[in-house]
């Protein structure tokens, strides 16, 4: 069943991890999508484990449904290849700084003039607008400037980054957003147009919907930042044999807490007894709420709470993620065979859709597996295609035809 985005092609000239998961997602509602590397490749190729050279776990998470094409944009055959590219594409994304893509021919008034109706994502650092457009932009460098690391060490605690690398799967989320509408503007005019969604604002909207507090007032009624989310006290909690999150907000929540904490002492004492009155005695009711947790073992605690309709699940390791009995009955984890690389673990799409559901086709292309390929279909005749792979201008997978 073809999914809503079938018949769709997208340009990626994008590398790492913002931009690649961005285009995934589109891949997985059925673009095409032709990833186009530079002769050095995309980084994500040498990060991780791998059975074979340039196809680690990380790449393949990240581009799985895409071919791949290797011109050098620098050469003038290559930028012509690319220019080809264009010219019936429907979207193109990029993640490189202004200032090297404007020299290399490919900023949105030269795109445009090759194919005024593309939609045509940048995907950068910071906005054009603001003083810090065009400086270079990592996970590490977002994190900090968007308060998220300040929030990490909120309260006392010594701030650090998210172990993770949120900024960059942040802002893919909302390009791809942005990128999906733009696309059905462009269905129901005819017209294209230019997307900025650059990773600082991207990442401190996501940030400070909950923490600008006080200052999403004017004047200011009081400062940034939530106590509720950001304190220490509001920690995991520690069971007789693991870790657990409890959330017991309501009256029910907080009897159902009760009686699965052994503590039925508690359930209709005054001060604890109502919403209003645990608010007013938040920290008292959290460290009750730490102690209870730490006279049951996980499972028993998990399963009565359950029970009892009070949110509260397992603290996973990394390890019991991969294994949970829920992501394996929804189907969340899919294996499939990759030519090159056997069998393989993906991540499928998270959301369902009935009519036309996201699908993952093929696993990631190995490096220029495609090149000689997508060349041929843009009309270059073998020996043209054979002249750019000897002068460098295009490479091709040596394994590949």
């Amino acid at each position: 069943m073809p999914g809503p985005f079938d018949g769709l092609k997208v340009v990626d000239l994008t590398t790492v991890v913002v931009g690649p998961y961005c285009t995934q997602m589109l891949s997985d509602l059925g673009c095409e999508v032709i990833k186009v590397e530079a002769p050095d490749g995309d980084l994500t190729r040498l990060t991780g484990p791998a059975r074979n050279p340039g196809m680690t776990s990380n790449f393949m998470q990240l581009n799985r449904n895409k071919r791949s094409v290797v011109l050098d944009l620098k050469t003038e055959a290559g930028a012509s290849a690319m220019k080809k590219l264009l010219q019936d594409a429907d979207v193109f994304v990029h993640n490189m700084r202004p200032e090297p893509l404007t020299r290399l021919g490919f900023d949105y008034a030269q795109v445009r003039k090759i194919n005024p109706e593309i939609v045509y994502c940048n995907i950068w650092g910071f906005g054009a607008d603001g003083p810090y457009a065009g400086r270079a932009a990592f996970d590490d460098i977002i994190q900090g400037v968007s308060g998220l690391v300040a929030l990490e060490g909120y309260g006392g605690r010594e701030a650090r980054y998210v172990p993770m690398l949120i900024a960059d799967k942040t802002t893919g989320v909302f390009a791809a957003l942005a990128i999906s509408a733009g696309l059905y503007h462009k269905l129901s005019t005819g017209k294209g147009q230019e997307i900025e969604t650059p990773m600082f604002e991207c990442m401190t909207s996501f940030t400070m919907i909950e923490h600008l507090a006080g200052e999403g007032f004017v004047p200011a009624m009081g400062e940034v930042g939530s106590d509720r989310h950001a304190k220490p006290m509001r920690w995991p909690m520690r069971t007789q044999d693991g870790w657990v999150c409890i959330l017991a907000s309501s009256d029910k929540h907080w009897r159902g807490l009760t009686k699965a904490g052994n503590r039925p002492d508690l359930t209709d004492d005054p001060r604890y007894n109502t919403r209003a009155a645990r608010l007013q005695r938040r920290e008292e009711v959290l460290a009750l709420t730490a102690e209870m947790a730490l006279s049951r073992p996980t499972a028993d605690l998990v399963a009565e709470l359950a029970e009892a309709g009070v949110p509260c699940m397992q603290i996973n390791s990394l390890d019991q993620v991969v294994s949970d009995e829920h992501l394996t009955a929804v189907g969340f984890w899919h294996e499939m065979n990759h030519p090159s690389e056997g069998r393989i673990r993906l991540m499928a799409p998270p959301y369902k859709m009935s009519a036309t559901p996201p699908t993952i086709r093929s696993g990631a292309p190995r490096f220029g597996e495609h090149t000689a390929e997508v060349l041929r279909g843009l009309g270059y005749e073998d020996a043209v295609i054979d002249a750019m792979l000897k002068a460098g201008a295009a490479i091709q997978d040596s394994s590949s035809s």
